[in-house]
C-alpha cells in the first residue's frame, strides 16, 4: 500500500458513488454553472452571518450527495471536511446538523484532497463502507478573516485571488459503481520564504512542484499517465512559476494537460485579477465539472493536486514567511491501473 515514502496506494480503490456541489451568484456567473448541482442567487443564503450561509452550502452539498446515492444518512460512518474560518466553525457546525461521526481539518485551501486521501486511506483498509468527503469556502467570509471586509472596498494587487464561494463534496464508498481512488501522496510543508498574502500562487507552487514530482517519481509514472494533471488554486502566477520549476527540475509537463481550478470555474471577464482560491475551487471543479467529464468518459484519469497555504492573520502580522502544501489524489475510471 505504502510506494516510496509518502504514496498510498489504494488496493481496494474506493468509488465516488455520488457528489454534491454548491455555489453562490458569481459561480453562477461563471465557466461552469452547469457542473454544479445547487446555485445561489444571494451569497447571504438568508443567513444572517456569511460564515452561517457557508455552514449551509456544506449542508446542501451533503445532503445532495447522500439523496444522489442509493443509501441513508444512517449508513454513513464519518464525515471528514473543513473549511477555512477559525476553528473550522462552519463545518463542525455542519458536522452537528448531519449528526455523523466527524473528522475536522485544515490544511487551508488543500483540505478537499487531504480529506479525500484520509477517506480513501480508512474504506481502503476496512475502516468504513460511507465516508462523506468534502470542503467549502465563502468569499465574504474569508475575505473579512485574511484581509479585510469586502465592504471596505480596498484595492487588490493583480496578484491577488479571488476566494470561491461553494462547497463541494462526494459520497466514497467501498463498493459501487463511480469513478476509484486509485492512489495518494501526501504533500510536506514548503516555505520559499513569501511574506506577500496577495500573492498565493507563487508561495503555493512549489510546495505542487514537490508533490508532483515525488508523485510520479513514487508510483514509477511519468505525467503523460494521466489524461489531465489538476492544480488547486494556484492561478496564473502560480501556473507559471510550477511550470518554470517543472522545466528546471527536467520535469516534462504537457502545458495543455496541466490545468487549475482556479482558472476554471470563472469565465474571461470577471474581475478576479490572478484566478480563483479558496477550500472549495478545488472542491466545487473537481467534483463538478472534472467528475462530469470523466462520467461522460471524456477524461479516464486525473490527477488532483489542491494546494494551501498554511498562513493565518496572526503569523502575517508578525512578519512569518507563508508554509505550503499539497495533496495530490489519483482518480481514475477504468480498472488498467498501475
Amino acid at each position: 500500500m505504502l510506494m516510496g515514502h509518502r504514496t498510498w496506494l489504494f488496493g481496494n480503490s474506493p468509488v465516488i458513488i455520488s457528489t454534491g456541489t454548491v455555489g453562490g451568484p458569481f459561480e453562477a456567473n461563471g465557466n461552469i454553472p452547469n457542473d454544479i448541482d445547487i446555485l445561489h442567487e444571494d451569497m447571504w443564503l438568508n443567513q444572517d452571518s456569511f460564515e452561517k450561509a457557508q455552514q449551509m452550502m456544506m449542508e446542501e452539498a451533503c445532503q445532495h450527495a447522500i439523496k444522489n446515492s442509493q443509501i441513508e444518512k444512517e449508513q454513513v460512518s464519518f464525515f471528514i471536511s473543513g473549511d477555512l474560518i477559525n476553528q473550522i466553525t462552519p463545518t463542525s457546525f455542519t458536522a452537528k446538523t448531519l449528526g455523523v461521526p466527524y473528522f475536522g481539518l485544515f490544511n487551508a485551501c488543500a483540505t478537499s484532497m487531504e480529506s479525500l486521501a484520509l477517506s480513501a486511506m480508512i474504506i481502503n483498509g476496512n475502516g468504513a463502507n460511507y465516508i462523506l468527503s468534502g470542503a467549502s469556502s465563502h468569499n465574504a467570509a474569508t475575505e473579512k478573516q485574511f484581509r479585510y471586509p469586502t465592504e471596505y472596498g480596498g484595492q487588490k494587487p493583480p496578484t491577488a485571488q479571488w476566494t470561491v464561494t461553494g462547497a463541494g463534496c462526494v459520497l466514497l464508498a467501498k463498493e459501487g459503481t463511480g469513478p476509484m481512488v486509485t492512489s495518494a501522496t501526501i504533500g510536506k510543508v514548503v516555505d520559499m520564504g513569501m511574506t506577500d498574502p496577495f500573492n498565493m500562487g507563487g508561495a503555493m507552487a512549489p510546495a505542487a512542484v514537490d508533490t508532483i514530482s515525488s508523485h510520479l517519481r513514487e508510483r514509477g509514472i511519468d505525467a503523460s499517465y494521466y489524461d489531465l494533471i489538476i492544480t488547486g488554486d494556484l492561478g496564473h502566477i502560480g501556473r507559471e512559476v510550477s511550470l518554470d520549476l517543472f522545466h528546471k527540475n527536467g520535469i516534462e509537463i504537457d502545458e495543455n494537460k496541466y490545468v487549475d481550478c482556479g482558472l476554471t470555474i470563472y469565465r474571461e471577464g470577471q474581475p478576479v485579477l490572478a484566478g480563483a482560491s479558496g477550500a472549495a475551487c478545488s472542491a466545487v471543479v473537481t467534483y463538478g465539472h472534472f467528475l462530469n467529464k470523466m462520467k461522460k468518459g471524456e477524461l479516464n484519469r486525473i490527477l488532483v493536486v489542491a494546494t494551501g497555504a498554511l498562513h493565518s492573520p496572526l503569523s502575517i502580522y508578525q512578519k512569518d514567511p507563508i508554509p505550503c502544501i499539497a495533496h495530490a489524489v489519483s482518480i481514475e475510471s477504468g480498472s488498467d491501473t498501475l
